[in-house]
């Protein structure tokens, strides 16, 4: 299992330093930071003095290897626009987003997994059917489109959630469902999936001829083999959710880390765009990290792998 899970963290660290190298040259890329900086109706000497000032004019390599100097100590640097830490920024704005991430996981599972359980059951039948074509429709749904129809319906019209702001758990509701669709899917096929196969395995047959009950079959022995890869996609979608929460967050607006990055982007904010896009990649590579090793310990088979 050591083995194992330092094969995992070497890949991970493989990983965050290529993100690191992507965030920092596409940055670059988008145009010479200093004229950003400086703004249309700056002359030229305005621009060398800019560039100047925030060590634009340093070589590439140098300005990348003191970014990551400074970001592994948690450094990274002063916003341009908000003029304060950009690390002070993200602390102050992730506990947003990783309440909405979170909130739209467990309402996803809590959907899913239970539906999955149900289609697997029924296979071939007009629920399974049923199941698989909610799961379509949650796909193909627009997240924008289903967030303003939540508005309008349980917000205005019945007043049953506010539709802003983040006072309470219940402003997170709306914005949770709408995260929650876009995973839904993927983790009822899975679980679907996992449960078929599962119900057809020989220790399945041998729990049914020991006159195990029925609850006991499905809940003990076959969603645990079936809950191998919806592990691993949960980590998956909850990456997704944190890093793709921009959307919801400005529908809704809820002024995480996700809003934070558009406004950076809007106002050209290299240094916070490159630490949101570090920290959430972050995130998202211990996730996966987590649940391959939780699926280790659900399947040592995998160890070896």
């Amino acid at each position: 299992m050591l083995r194992f899970a330092l094969r995992r963290l070497i890949v991970a660290l493989l990983v965050a330093l290529t993100v690191m190298v992507l965030s920092f040259m596409l940055t670059r890329l988008s145009g010479d930071l200093a004229i950003s900086i400086a703004g249309a109706s700056a002359t030229q000497a305005d621009v060398e003095i800019i560039r100047r000032a925030y060590g634009l004019d340093r070589p590439l390599v140098v300005q990348f290897l003191d970014w990551i100097g400074r970001a592994a100590m948690g450094d990274f640097g002063e916003s341009f626009f908000f003029k304060a830490r950009v690390a002070d920024l993200i602390a102050e704005r992730m506990p947003i987003t990783l309440t909405l991430g979170l909130t739209g996981l467990a309402i996803a599972l809590i959907v899913s997994i239970p539906l999955g359980m149900l289609a697997a059951v029924r296979e071939n039948t007009w629920v399974d059917r049923l199941v698989q074509v909610i799961a379509m429709f949650g796909q193909a749904m627009p997240s924008f489109w289903l967030g303003l129809i939540l508005m309008i319906t349980l917000g205005l019209q019945l007043g049953w959630l506010p539709i802003s702001g983040t006072g309470s758990w219940q402003h997170y509701v709306m914005p949770g469902i709408v995260l929650a669709f876009s995973a839904i899917p993927a983790l009822t096929r899975l679980t679907r999936s996992g449960m078929i196969q599962a119900l057809g395995s020989d220790y399945i047959r041998t729990a049914r001829a020991k006159g195990l009950s029925r609850l006991s079959i499905l809940g003990k022995h076959a969603l645990r083999n079936a809950a191998i890869p919806v592990v691993s996609i949960a980590a998956v979608q909850l990456g997704f959710m944190l890093g793709g929460s921009i959307v919801i967050e400005t529908v809704f607006a809820l002024h995480g880390v996700g809003f934070l990055a558009w406004e950076s982007i809007s106002k050209n904010d290299f240094p916070v765009v490159q630490a949101v896009v570090l920290v959430l990649a972050l995130i998202y590579i211990a996730l996966t990290m987590a649940a391959d090793l939780l699926n280790a310990l659900l399947d040592p088979r995998l160890r070896s792998a």
